[in-house]
């Protein structure tokens, strides 16, 4: 019998580009909690930083919901990220013209997830 306990945490409209989060989301999906922070922690992209502070966001909103539990027991299970609302706003152009630049934002989530495997003998 499998038991699965698991919890989430989002983080709307951050201010970056959902492709540039997936990169970052990728590295860490499936791999186990503290694995995924020292990832997080010595990753050059800048978006990291506030991922992993969405990751410990996730781990304490499981530590509410279940109690005391290990980070070893504890695996990203679900990483996404959606486009937000995109700004737009225009540049000067030569005769006259415009063009738009878009300053786009996202929509990241982290699911973790907790796999204890009991056998019933």
């Amino acid at each position: 019998m499998e038991n699965s306990i698991t919890a989430t945490a989002s983080l709307k409209n951050f201010r970056g580009s959902a492709r540039k989060a997936r990169l970052i989301l990728d590295m860490i999906r499936g791999k186990n909690v503290s694995k995924a922070k020292s990832i997080l922690q010595f990753s050059t992209k800048r978006m990291a930083k506030d991922i992993h502070k969405l990751l410990n966001s996730a781990v304490s909103n499981h530590i509410q919901s279940v109690g005391k539990i290990d980070e070893k027991n504890l695996i990203v299970e679900k990483t996404w990220a959606d486009d937000a609302p995109i700004m737009k706003r225009h540049l000067p152009r030569a005769q006259g013209r415009a063009t738009v630049i878009r300053k786009r934002s996202c929509h990241i989530n982290i699911s973790l997830s907790t796999n204890e495997t009991k056998v019933n003998e």
